[in-house]
């Protein structure tokens, strides 16, 4: 194969893995891998391990299918917004039915691994969760409803829930309360995102909450929910899933996210909004983290 040929290649697939949206990925395969670690009690058999590993790799799958399918439904949207028209669909560098296959292909080879290496529990839940993104969220809900955030964001928060399937082959109150957690974790996250991209947001014609109800009423929006999201941040350790060193980081990390949203909605700069968002990153891998030390020090 000639040099050229072969950077056309390489070029190639750099386009379809990032139609993956790996950085989104890699933070779903790490929440469910914290539900993974949090269904089995102590430290994990080899046998457990292999599991672990196989339910990463198919979630993995489903979740790129679904970014991949959503990157076809959203591409003239994205090429009319800065952060995201370098996507290879949104340039037209890839077609339509190359993005569909792709898609295609990893959610069946997601589901085959899933079913009969794991559980079928925990394929048809992560299908389940591949429709909602892929289908209810980004076709129905985003483009219709400002509230896209919110509905759409229990397809978001499936991970911890299919890791514990994944090892339990159960749905559990523990595992729902992880769900819980990242469903009002979402809002703030990604309205804090949206106020100072605001104007991307109106280019596409999204009706996302900044552009339909303003600035002011979307960073109450985040402090009320960063409230809300405290108190639910701290049934784990009332439940009686966690001890105090959770509880501890819990505290620490919810109250510095409140002064941040509370500091958004007192006196606003596309600077704070960042850095908000930023932390809210940070909030959720610090978390859930802090829930595994807990798990294997207590």
């Amino acid at each position: 194969m000639s040099t050229a040929a072969s950077m056309t290649t390489l070029s190639v697939l750099r386009q379809f893995y990032a139609l993956t949206k790996p950085r989104v990925i890699q933070l779903i395969v790490f929440c469910a891998l914290i539900g993974m670690l949090l269904a089995v009690p102590g430290v994990p058999s080899w046998a457990e391990v292999r599991v672990a590993v196989l339910a990463c790799a198919g979630i993995w799958l489903v979740a790129a299918a679904a970014a991949a399918f959503n990157c076809i439904v959203e591409k003239g949207i994205d090429a009319r917004m800065k952060r995201t028209a370098w996507r290879p669909t949104a340039r037209g560098e890839l077609a339509d039915w190359q993005t569909l296959l792709f898609s295609a292909l990893l959610c069946g080879a997601g589901c085959a691994l899933l079913y009969y290496s794991v559980n079928p529990l925990t394929m048809w839940l992560t299908f389940a969760t591949f429709v909602g993104y892929a289908v209810v969220y980004t076709v129905i809900l985003k483009p219709l409803t400002p509230q896209n955030i919110v509905i759409g964001g229990a397809s978001g928060a499936m991970p911890p829930l299919l890791g514990w399937a994944a090892m339990a082959d159960a749905v559990t109150p523990e595992a729902l309360i992880l769900v819980l957690i990242i469903f009002l974790w979402t809002p703030p996250h990604f309205w804090a995102l949206a106020l100072y991209r605001v104007e991307d947001y109106r280019k596409s014609g999204l009706p996302m909450l900044p552009v339909t109800h303003g600035n002011q009423f979307t960073r109450l929006m985040v402090l009320l929910y960063t409230l809300i999201l405290f108190a639910a941040c701290l049934m784990p350790y009332i439940y009686g899933m966690s001890s105090w060193i959770y509880l501890l980081v819990a505290l620490v990390l919810n109250a510095i996210f409140c002064l941040y949203s509370f500091y958004l909605w007192l006196d606003y700069s596309d600077e704070l909004a960042r850095k908000t968002f930023r932390f809210s990153l940070l909030h959720l891998s610090a978390l859930f983290a802090a829930l595994l030390l807990d798990h294997y020090i207590l």
